[in-house]
């Protein structure tokens, strides 16, 4: 293999297979017209190409390794990006080109098979920890996010200083990295990094949940949307937060199936949800809004008509939760105002308060219910990294195809061919 030497005290850098994302603005017009039609086209003649490259180089600064992933998976924000419709708020928050691929399951240089904790938070960055303990993704201050001696990223698939999954290597931190237990397999641990969204989700839920409960409530929480973060909310709710009722609004049977199989009282087809919260909690319609509803309610679409949906099925004084990843939307806000709902964005996750008060990382929360959930089951289906047009188009149109969560597959090269996944 050819190498090259760069980097920190003459490190040799393998080169690396990768699909990177220019930034090209045309390129991105391209992606936006053709993904209506082909999420094929939109990769083909999109911002993303399959290039042969040097793999990062190592920081100059402790703590770093190099990992090989062995399964990544694909993402809605990596969709969104390849078909070009990512909101422009991520310019200012990520560096090109950059390398896509933030669920990880991969081999370490020190041995260790592990997950990545994507967020490039303080540590990485060489930037002093808002408190003792402080996980990648805690802090209120995200000027951490573009310092340091790494270049812009909000987390690794993201940062043209790291890589990403979507390559054969990448770099991480220490702080990045948890080991996998043996007994947890491939497919299991690549659905750790959702399963940490969706938990962080869940719990993000427990101030609506309690209120209710000290007000001698059952609390009711809805979740609409169960593709893969959807599921894992649900899994969430009913392992960290077993008081509430969950219902839950899912577009096709495998979804429906796979929720109830996670733990969900009530599931009824999407468009069905708000019938189904109203049967459950009582009140009157009024207009397009329950004069009551749930008490929480987790969006895992992040579209506006799922947005609107959640805040009228969601009771006065109760907590909306923006799980799925919104682009621009248009929404009426005289509901929420009227009713004083909180509507919170969950966007990853960190060091979490529990119901029983107390403080657990996410992670860790996530290696449990991967493996006791059995989330491997969510894995559809594998892909080669250079069959990564197609692999896209499946991940894209994975609900009507059956499908929950596609990856690729970047193991040995006898295991890396296409297959399908009971």
């Amino acid at each position: 293999m050819d190498v090259t030497h760069i980097g920190r005290q003459n490190e040799t850098v393998d080169a690396m297979k990768a699909l990177k994302i220019s930034r090209k603005t045309a390129k991105f017009a391209v992606a936006r017209l053709m993904s209506p039609v082909s999420t094929i086209g939109a990769a083909k003649f999109g911002p993303l190409s399959l290039v042969n490259e040097s793999a990062p180089t190592m920081p100059n600064a402790e703590g770093w390794h190099r990992i090989q992933p062995r399964l990544t998976g694909i993402c809605g924000s990596d969709l969104s990006l390849v078909e070009g419709h990512a909101s422009t708020y991520f310019d200012d928050w990520v560096s090109f080109p950059f390398v896509p691929g933030h669920e990880v399951v991969a081999d370490c240089d020190d041995g260790r098979r592990v997950v990545l904790e994507p967020v490039l938070g303080h540590a990485c960055r060489g930037l002093p920890l808002p408190f003792e303990g402080a996980a990648p993704g805690d802090g209120d201050d995200y000027a951490h996010l573009v310092g340091g001696h790494l270049a812009p990223g909000i987390q690794t698939g993201f940062c043209t200083s790291t890589g990403g999954g979507w390559a054969t290597e990448l770099i991480a931190h220490d702080s990045q990295l948890h080991e996998v237990p043996d007994s947890m397999s491939d497919e299991q641990a690549v659905l750790v990094e959702p399963a940490a969204g969706g938990i962080h989700a869940a719990l993000a839920t427990w101030p609506a949940v309690q209120a209710a409960i000290q007000r001698g409530e059952t609390p009711i929480v809805a979740v609409l949307g169960a593709g893969s973060m959807g599921l894992c909310a649900i899994a969430g709710l009913r392992r960290y937060v077993p008081q509430v009722r969950i219902i839950v609004g899912a577009r096709y049977p495998h979804q429906q199936a796979f929720a109830r199989s996670l733990g969900a009282d009530v599931v009824v087809p999407a468009a069905e949800l708000a019938r189904a919260v109203r049967r459950e909690s009582g009140g009157h319609i009024v207009g397009d809004y329950l004069s009551g509803g749930c008490h929480a309610t987790i969006d895992a679409v992040g579209s506006s008509d799922s947005i609107m949906d959640c805040l009228k099925f969601t009771r006065p004084r109760g907590r909306v939760v923006l799980l799925g990843m919104p682009a621009v939307v248009s929404l009426d806000l005289t509901g929420l105002w009227h009713r004083e709902t909180a509507l919170i964005g969950a966007y990853t996750y960190g060091t979490e308060s529990m119901p029983d008060g107390s403080k657990r990382h996410t992670f860790d929360l996530a290696i449990e219910t991967a493996a006791d959930c059995q989330l491997n089951r969510l894995v559809s289906a594998t892909y080669r990294l250079d069959d990564y047009q197609n692999a896209l188009a499946h991940a894209a149109g994975a609900g009507r195809r059956g499908a929950v969560k596609i990856v690729f597959d970047l193991r040995a090269s006898d295991a890396r061919n296409k297959k399908e996944t009971n």
